[in-house]
Formats: structure tokens, C-alpha cells, sequence
């Protein structure tokens, strides 16, 4: 049996996530070690709120790549193995990179930070927007785009499972957007709760102070592959894991051909580490004949790391 274990992005976050992991020791630790880096408590936002603080990129970002780091190591601290693959959904990209030994945890820290802030700073909150568009044949989404867009970006973020993909660009074109899906047929349009239009063209500013940063992180050859948003690949030189992830912020993420490639190299069980089931739900409704966990709370971890001893 193959396993793979993926990892969410902005989106997944909920005050009082992972409170039911309060009584591990390496997931309170390991918000510790994050809290320091970042100079802020992320266990006390993600406990406490408010709502409105989790939903800013500059915090989401740190946040939720902490509670997958803290989740993979309790994975490993009670049992689980080491994957055959990593993935990870936009930021989780960079939850598995630091899961795969590629990246250090506190570099990571500061990268999604100095990351969340140059996407808030190429993008002022409030102009740009993100939605979800579900039950639009795929192939209809770019000319969505192209009527909606009257001359501001509005383009693909997300292919996340087949007839669910996220827009993303200028605020206006986005609501345009959602109500040009809807005429066309779309069950549902929704915007997400993200202040950031991560995944188009308006984040090539970004990208560019990324990749500043970038290059004074180091980098080493992960210990297992990691599936690369933009390319559906796994790199293991070091600048190509670097210009990935600066690609990254302005390329869209393809889930689907991430799942579908993990399966096509024999993964039979997706394991997402973090909170909620974002990932798992579209595993559920990209493959077939996948086992498919979520590590929701330390009893589906348990469950998730049983049913691999048993495999």
C-alpha cells in the first residue's frame, strides 16, 4: 500500500481548530516554536479568534502552515510512517516541503509571512476577491473569465476537483464572475473568506519579493517527493524547488492532476494532515479506489496511522 499524505491551505482554518489535540504535547510545541518565530500566539488565535484575525493572509498563512506541521509530527511521534509522496494545496505546498526535509519549520514561518504580506501589499484588501464556482464543466470556466473580466484580471486559481474550480483576480470581475457562472449554470458561487487573490496574474509583484527572499533560504533535497503545484512535478534540486514555489503564487494550482498523478504512481490511501476535510472531500470526488483519511482530531489520527500498521 502507498500512501500519500496532503496538506490544506487557506480556507481550512475555524476558530477552535485543533483544540482536541490541546492534550499533545508535540502539537502544542510545535505552535510554540511557531509563535516564536512569527511574534505573535497562533495556539491562542486559532483557539480564541476572532474569526475576522484567522482570515487574514498575514495570519492564515503562518497559522495553517503551523497546524500541519503539528499534525504531521504527531503523526510521526505516534506510529505513522513516512509517506511515499507529499503534497500540498497552494501553502500546504510549503507544510510539505518541511515535512519532507527540504525546508526548515522556522524558515518556513517567516517565508509565508514575508509571503502573506506581499500578496496583501501587491493586492490592497478589499480590491481583489476569490470564489469557488461549482457544477461548470471545466472547459467553460476560461470563457467565463474572458466575459466577466471587461479588461481587469480574472483568471483560473484553483482546479480542485472535476466542475469545482476557484477564480480569482480584481474584486468586481470576480462578483461579475460569480453571477456570469450562475446564468451559465453553476449550482453555486461563492466567495471565499481570503483577503488575498492568490493564484493569478496580480501576484507577480509578490512573486518577485518571494523569490528576493528565496534565495537566501536554504533549501536541501527532500527525503520523498514532493508534487509542485504549477508543475504536477517533484523537483529535488534546490532551485528548482525555489523558482516552484515562486511560480506558485501566480500559476494555478492543479489538485486534479496532483491526485490523479499520485494515483497514476500506485498511492492507493491520501491521509490529509490538518484541520478539516477540504482535501479528503476532493479526493472523494476525484478518485476512485483510494482509502482516504482526514486527521480531523487525535481519534481519526489513530484510526488513519491503525489502518496503515494493518495495510
Amino acid at each position: 500500500m502507498k500512501t500519500a499524505i496532503v496538506f490544506p491551505g487557506q480556507g481550512s482554518q475555524s476558530v477552535g481548530m485543533l483544540s482536541t489535540f490541546a492534550g499533545v504535547p508535540v502539537v502544542i510545541d510545535t505552535f510554540r516554536e511557531a509563535s516564536a518565530a512569527f511574534g505573535q500566539d497562533l495556539w491562542q488565535l486559532a483557539a480564541e479568534g476572532p474569526a475576522e484575525s484567522l482570515n487574514q493572509t498575514v495570519i492564515t498563512q503562518p497559522l495553517m502552515l503551523t497546524a500541519g506541521v503539528a499534525c504531521w509530527r504527531a503523526w510521526r511521534e505516534q506510529g505513522g510512517g513516512m509517506p511515499a509522496f507529499f503534497a500540498g494545496h497552494s501553502l500546504g505546498e510549503y507544510t510539505a516541503l518541511v515535512a519532507s526535509g527540504a525546508l526548515a519549520f522556522a524558515d518556513a514561518v517567516a517565508l509565508v509571512k514575508l509571503r502573506a504580506q506581499a500578496m496583501q501589499e501587491a493586492v490592497p484588501e478589499g480590491t481583489g476577491g476569490i470564489a469557488a464556482i461549482v457544477g461548470l464543466p471545466d472547459d467553460r470556466i476560461e470563457a467565463v473569465c474572458a466575459e466577466a473580466s471587461q479588461g481587469e484580471v480574472l483568471e483560473a486559481a484553483n482546479l480542485n476537483s472535476p466542475g469545482q474550480i476557484v477564480i480569482a483576480g480584481h474584486r468586481a470581475a470576480v462578483e461579475r464572475g460569480m453571477a456570469v457562472a450562475k446564468a451559465q449554470g453553476a449550482k453555486l458561487a461563492k466567495m471565499l473568506p481570503m483577503s488575498a487573490p492568490s493564484h493569478c496574474s496580480l501576484m507577480k509583484p509578490a512573486a518577485e519579493k518571494l523569490r528576493a527572499r528565496l534565495a537566501d533560504i536554504a533549501i536541501a533535497n527532500p527525503l520523498v517527493p514532493v508534487l509542485q503545484n504549477a508543475d504536477v512535478a517533484a523537483f529535488e534540486d534546490p532551485a528548482r524547488i525555489r523558482q516552484a514555489l515562486v511560480e506558485q503564487l501566480y500559476r494555478p494550482v492543479r489538485w486534479v492532476e496532483i491526485q490523479r498523478r499520485l494515483q497514476a504512481e500506485g498511492v492507493t490511501r491520501l491521509v490529509e494532515c490538518a484541520p478539516g476535510k477540504v482535501l479528503a472531500g476532493l479526493g472523494k470526488r476525484t478518485l476512485d479506489g483510494v482509502e482516504i483519511h482526514a486527521i480531523t482530531d487525535p481519534a481519526a489520527l489513530q484510526a488513519a496511522i491503525s489502518g496503515e500498521q494493518h495495510a
